[in-house]
């Protein structure tokens, strides 16, 4: 498994390789362009070209990228949908440039609307930009399911995936928080493993491309999406030893996305502590 951490361009695109080899990681996710703002960040060649450099150079393996927030692909508004396009559609492209293994989407919301018809709307989005760009995946994360957030279950996954035309470059990121806010239970090794033959089963085989590795502040089914440091929260170290340790993972990129302390991100202790909980979870489960 490729576990490592968000961590920021700023100061330019090697910079969060560097960030990365700081946090002893295997794999790396940044924002492309500001999260706070639709204004996209255009890399230069020479940008490019040095990033990819550094990834060469390095012993990370792995780059992803996370579409901004702002992004809502199912909304009824159609000029935010249209801001949604261009921006998840520059994401794929600057995916392709820099050799991103997939870029990763909050689906969108209904909001208070008919969810039918927002999976349509974020199918249509997500159709677009696909056809707008080339190469690069992009991986749906399923959701905590607050505010009417698309994705909140693996039915709703696969809804969007065939309302996307069900591309092979479509995938699925599975967020442990998200998992245990939903109401999926993966607590335990036997539920991990009982709530990914439910993913697969409706996903279908080979769907599921990346993951998010974060603890939860709030308990199962509280729809909340409020992440906790590793071991910190409501799945805990056993929690976490289940997911990483899930079969089938073993090739995945994995990048936490905790608060860390002091509000500093994931240090390379954390990155340090997931990998040691890999680990134990795969000595559990073989008995050892």
């Amino acid at each position: 498994m490729l576990i490592g951490a968000h961590v920021s361009p700023a100061g330019g695109l090697p910079k969060a390789v560097e960030r990365g080899l700081e946090r002893s990681c295997r794999a790396i996710q940044i924002f492309n362009q500001s999260p706070r703002m639709w204004r996209p960040t255009t890399y230069k060649d020479s940008d490019v070209a040095a990033f990819r450099e550094a990834m060469d150079a390095s012993d990370i393996d792995a780059v992803m990228i996370h579409a901004v927030y702002l992004l809502n692909c199912a909304s009824e508004d159609a000029e935010i949908r249209e801001k949604s396009l261009a921006s998840l559609t520059h994401s794929l492209r600057t995916g392709q440039r820099i050799g991103s293994c997939g870029v990763v989407l909050h689906p969108g919301s209904a909001k208070t609307g008919d969810v039918g018809e927002a999976i349509a709307r974020a199918g249509e989005t997500i159709r677009a930009a696909l056809a707008d760009s080339e190469g690069c995946e992009l991986h749906l994360e399923n959701t905590a399911g607050a505010g009417g957030t698309l994705g909140r279950s693996f039915s709703e996954l696969a809804a969007l995936i065939e309302a996307a035309g069900g591309d092979r470059r479509l995938g699925v990121c599975l967020d442990s928080c998200h998992l245990l806010a939903s109401g999926y239970d993966i607590r335990t090794y036997e539920g991990m493993d009982g709530v990914l033959a439910e993913a697969r089963a409706a996903l279908g085989e080979g769907r599921i491309r990346s993951l998010h590795l974060n603890d939860s502040q709030t308990p199962l089914g509280s729809n909340r999406d409020r992440h906790a440091n590793i071991g910190e929260g409501e799945l805990g170290q056993d929690g976490c030893a289940a997911f990483l340790s899930a079969p089938g993972f073993e090739e995945l990129p994995c990048v936490l996305e905790t608060p860390g302390q002091k509000r500093s991100g994931p240090s390379a202790e954390e990155v340090e502590l997931a990998v040691a909980l890999r680990e134990r979870g795969l000595a559990a489960r073989s008995g050892a």
